[in-house]
C-alpha cells in the first residue's frame, strides 16, 4: 500500500488546482483521516510560479488550523515528504452536499432538491461558519456544495481554503485567472478576486440555498423558487433574491445578518406547517386499500454503477423511477411489517452510524439475541431498502407522522460496488449511492415475513 510521509493512501477523495485529497490511515491507531497534498496543476504552476503557490498552501493550512468552530473542518497537523511535498492531515467525512444533492461535473445539469427544513439546518449552520470566518477577516471565495462537508450525525462543516483571502492581502495572481467556481462566485469576484469582501461569500451561500430548494441554478432565465417548491412563498422569494444580488451593497451586510432573517424565516415556516397540518384531511382508510404483492430480490451481490442504474431502475439522479405502495403494519416490539412486499424491517435500526463490516456484525447480534423473536435477520438489499423510500414531500405531505425512525438517514445494504466498497440508501432524500466500506452509514435489519 502506498504511504505519504507515515500515512497509507487507502484512497483519492478528490482534486482540484492546487493539489489532491487522500483519505488515509494513521499508524498504529488506525484511524481514518483526510490528507491534502500539494499537487498543482501544472498550468497553475505556469501562470503564478511555484513559489507563490507554495506559500499559497501553507497559508491555507495556517488559516484553517486557527480557527475553532463547529461548523469549520478542523487541520490536525502539518509536514512534509522527504522529496518535499507538502501535505496537512484534516477530519475526514465520506459525506458533502454536491454528493447529496447529485451535482455533476457539468453543473448546470438539474440536482436533487432537499426538503427545507434540512436546508434550512444546513444554511444555519453554513452562516454560522461564515460568521466565524468572517469575524477574524477570512473571505472564503470558493463557497459551493462540494466544499460543504456533511458528518456522520448530519451537520455540516466549511472546508478547503485554498482560494481565502486575509483582510489587507491582495491577490497575487495574474489578472487572467478565475477565483472561485463558476455559478457560485460572485460577479465582482469574478471581475477582480481582490473586491471580493464577505458579501461574496453571502452571494455564494444564496446560490446554494436556490440549488437545495429548487434542484436548479438561477440562470439568465431567473425563475422564482416559490414557481419550482410549493412549499416557498414570495417572502423565500425575497430573501434568496437579496442573498445574490449583483450589486454586493444590495446583498445581506454580513452572515449574522442573514442569519438572522433565516432564522425568522424558520419560525414562520414552523408556524405554517402547524396550521396546515391541524387542517390536514385525515389520512386514507387503509382496511380499505388494495395492495399487491412485490417481492423483490433478497440475495446480495455485486454490481458496479453502469449495470446499477437499470438493475436498481433509477433516473440520472439515482432516485427510483417508481415507488412501492407500501402496506405498514407497526408493531409494538420496535418492527414493523410491510405487507406490500412481505418483510419485517427494524422501526429504528442501530443507534449509531457503522461500517460496512461492522453493519454485518451488529446484524449477528440482531440474530444471536433473537430481536423481537425472530433469528434470520440479514442486511437488506439496495431494492429491499429502495421500497422503503417516498418522494420529497411537499404541501401536507409532511404532516403525515414518519414510520420509522427518522435518526438513520443513511442506510447500508447487502450489495457491494466493489471489493472496497458496498452501495447504501439516503433515506431522507431518497437515492440510491456508494461509498467505502469505511464509511460510517446506519442499519436497518430486515427478514421475510414469510420465513
Amino acid at each position: 500500500m502506498k504511504t505519504i510521509g507515515k500515512y497509507k493512501i487507502r484512497g483519492l477523495l478528490g482534486r482540484g488546482g492546487m493539489g489532491k485529497v487522500y483519505k488515509v490511515e494513521l499508524p498504529v491507531i488506525g484511524k481514518i483521516a483526510a490528507l491534502k497534498l500539494l499537487a498543482p496543476n501544472p498550468h497553475l504552476v505556469q501562470l503564478m510560479g511555484d513559489k507563490a503557490i507554495r506559500n499559497l498552501f501553507i497559508s491555507e493550512a495556517i488559516t484553517m488550523s486557527n480557527l475553532r468552530h463547529p461548523n469549520i473542518v478542523e487541520v490536525w497537523n502539518f509536514d512534509e515528504t522527504k522529496d518535499g511535498r507538502l501535505f496537512y492531515i484534516m477530519d475526514y467525512y465520506f459525506n458533502n452536499l454536491g454528493i447529496m444533492i447529485g451535482e455533476s461535473y457539468i453543473t448546470e445539469k438539474p440536482s436533487r432538491i432537499i426538503k427545507l427544513d434540512k436546508a434550512i439546518k444546513y444554511t444555519r449552520q453554513i452562516l454560522m461558519g461564515l460568521a466565524c470566518l468572517h469575524h477574524f477577516g477570512i473571505v472564503h471565495r470558493d463557497i459551493k456544495p462540494y466544499n460543504i462537508l456533511v458528518t456522520d450525525l448530519d451537520t455540516v462543516k466549511i472546508c478547503d481554503f485554498g482560494l481565502s483571502k486575509l483582510r489587507g492581502e491582495n491577490f497575487k495572481g495574474p489578472a487572467n485567472l478565475k477565483v472561485g467556481s463558476p455559478w457560485y462566485a460572485a460577479p465582482e469576484q469574478e471581475a477582480d478576486p481582490d473586491k471580493a469582501d464577505r458579501r461574496a461569500d453571502i452571494y455564494s451561500v444564496g446560490i446554494m440555498l436556490y440549488r437545495m430548494l429548487t434542484g436548479a441554478l438561477p440562470t439568465e432565465k431567473y425563475e422564482k423558487p416559490s414557481k419550482i417548491n410549493a412549499d416557498l412563498d414570495q417572502t423565500w422569494d425575497a430573501f434568496i433574491a437579496k442573498a445574490i444580488a449583483s450589486e454586493h451593497q444590495d446583498r445581506f451586510s454580513d452572515a449574522n445578518d442573514m442569519l438572522n432573517e433565516l432564522v425568522v424565516l424558520h419560525q414562520e415556516w414552523e408556524a405554517k406547517k402547524e396550521n396546515i397540518c391541524k387542517i390536514a384531511p385525515e389520512s386514507k382508510d387503509e382496511e380499505n386499500l388494495e395492495y399487491h404483492s412485490v417481492k423483490l430480490r433478497s440475495h446480495a451481490i455485486k454490481v458496479n454503477p453502469e449495470r446499477g442504474r437499470n438493475l436498481f431502475s433509477t433516473n440520472r439522479l439515482w432516485q427510483p423511477t417508481s415507488y412501492i405502495e407500501n402496506n405498514f403494519k407497526i408493531h409494538g416490539n420496535d418492527t414493523v411489517t410491510d405487507n406490500a412486499t412481505d418483510l419485517i424491517w427494524q422501526q429504528s435500526g442501530s443507534e449509531y452510524p457503522l461500517t460496512w463490516s461492522q453493519a454485518h456484525e451488529y446484524i449477528g447480534g440482531l440474530n444471536q439475541k433473537r430481536f423481537a423473536g425472530y433469528n434470520h435477520w440479514r442486511l437488506p438489499t439496495t431494492e429491499e431498502l429502495m421500497s422503503l423510500l417516498i418522494r420529497t414531500p411537499h404541501g401536507e405531505d409532511f404532516c403525515m407522522k414518519p414510520v420509522f425512525d427518522s435518526k438513520q438517514k443513511w442506510l447500508w445494504s447487502c450489495d457491494r460496488r466493489s471489493y472496497i466498497a458496498a452501495w447504501y440508501v439516503s433515506a431522507d432524500m431518497g437515492f440510491v449511492s456508494w461509498q467505502d466500506f469505511s464509511a460510517d452509514y446506519y442499519v436497518r435489519g430486515v427478514c421475510d415475513d414469510t420465513f
